[in-house]
């Protein structure tokens, strides 16, 4: 029994009717740059999130770079962000000729550890980009309290979370609708995913969404007339199709992902380090992973058995050559050692109850 970590077939196949009537409508109608299928997914997408503007683009790593982009972000200012994350997150922070200041995490959800956060923040600090690692949402209440107080942005890397609830404390939100911009990608891993690239911007605020707009086209607010430095950074309209149509599902998709996580956890949180949910909102599980001491062990015998596996990631961003001028002799102690323990599951939401079975009993007789 082969097992792949994301079934993009077996989602195809469940919506085929859907989308291929949908794809060759648009097709049809021969508008294939920001036409009637992208403005209504920013609709539909800004509605499902609870903000008032959504903003789609090229990519997940463009949401992020425009929104520092337009929060202001450039040479000389410095940007708390999580090391354990996508190098996205912080490349981007570089790309404007700005600093990431790397934080530990917390050892159990992953997220940035809210006490070195505050420890971190100096007179240079102009944003905090707290990432919803793994679909797990970051305690963006103290985080935005802290900004407010401190005169910087607060800017969410929501990638790997979108649909994630915030919970009570952030008014009802779901991730990326509640901090000064939210970004996410629509790569085909993630929960909401394209057939390709796509990636989304949210705010409330109504400057920030105009800056955001000018900057994904060309720095323009007026055809052929261009203000500042931009970017040609645009959601492909049959993406957005194919969006529209998974973005009904979603919901129902991050159900099946935490019930397929509670399995997990039932039968193997006595052999392994199972993933914490700390109750700041609802995990959507983008990915599950483990920890274990017998982490690459582990991964040869899962591959060895036909189970797709991965790590996620196996080496902090500090730890990267990319970062390795400003960020050499920094220890963070809790990043590095998750990163030599974790281990990524199959999580998609199409994963049968027999599949799951199947990876616990190997795992199980791996580690016994």
């Amino acid at each position: 029994m082969n097992i792949p970590m994301l079934d993009l077939k077996a989602e195809y196949e469940l919506l085929r009717a859907e989308i291929e009537p949908a794809m060759l409508q648009a097709l049809a109608a021969c508008q294939y740059i920001g036409g009637p299928n992208v403005k209504a997914f920013e609709a539909e997408a800004a509605a499902y999130a609870g903000s008032r503007h959504a903003i789609a683009c090229a990519s997940g790593t463009d949401a992020l770079l425009l929104a520092l982009r337009a929060c202001g972000i450039e040479a000389g200012d410095e940007v708390i962000t999580t090391p354990f994350t996508f190098v996205a997150t912080a490349s981007t922070i570089l790309m404007c000729k700005a600093t990431p200041v790397f934080v530990d995490i917390d050892p159990r959800s992953f997220n940035l550890d809210l006490d070195q956060v505050t420890a971190a923040i100096t007179p240079r600090t102009r944003a905090i980009v707290p990432v919803h690692l793994f679909g797990q949402p970051v305690q963006l209440a103290p985080l935005r309290a802290l900004c407010e107080k401190h005169g910087c942005k607060l800017i969410e890397d929501a990638a790997q979370s979108f649909g994630a609830d915030l919970g009570a404390r952030c008014a009802g939100r779901k991730s990326g609708a509640y901090g000064d911009i939210g970004c996410t990608s629509f790569y085909p891993s993630k929960n909401l995913s394209a057939f390709g690239d796509g990636g989304l911007t949210l705010t409330d605020d109504d400057a920030l969404a105009a800056e955001l707009r000018v900057l994904a086209s060309h720095g323009s607010r007026q055809r052929y007339h261009h203000h500042v430095l931009g970017y040609n950074s645009r959601l492909d309209e049959l993406q957005a199709v194919i969006l529209r149509i998974k973005l009904k599902r979603l919901d129902e998709f991050n159900t099946r992902r935490r019930a397929i996580a509670s399995l997990y956890d039932r039968l193997l949180a006595d052999v392994v380090e199972t993933p914490f949910a700390d109750g700041h909102g609802r995990h959507v599980y983008h990915q599950y992973t483990i920890l274990s001491d017998r982490r690459d062990e582990l991964q040869k015998t899962l591959t060895e058995a036909g189970i797709a596996c991965a790590v996620y990631y196996p080496v902090p961003l500090h730890r990267q050559e990319l970062f390795a001028a400003s960020h050499g002799d920094v220890r963070l102690p809790v990043a590095e050692r998750t990163a030599q323990r974790c281990l990524s599951l199959p999580i998609s939401p199409l994963l049968r109850d027999e599949q799951i079975e199947r990876i616990a009993t190997v795992i199980r007789e791996a580690l016994q």
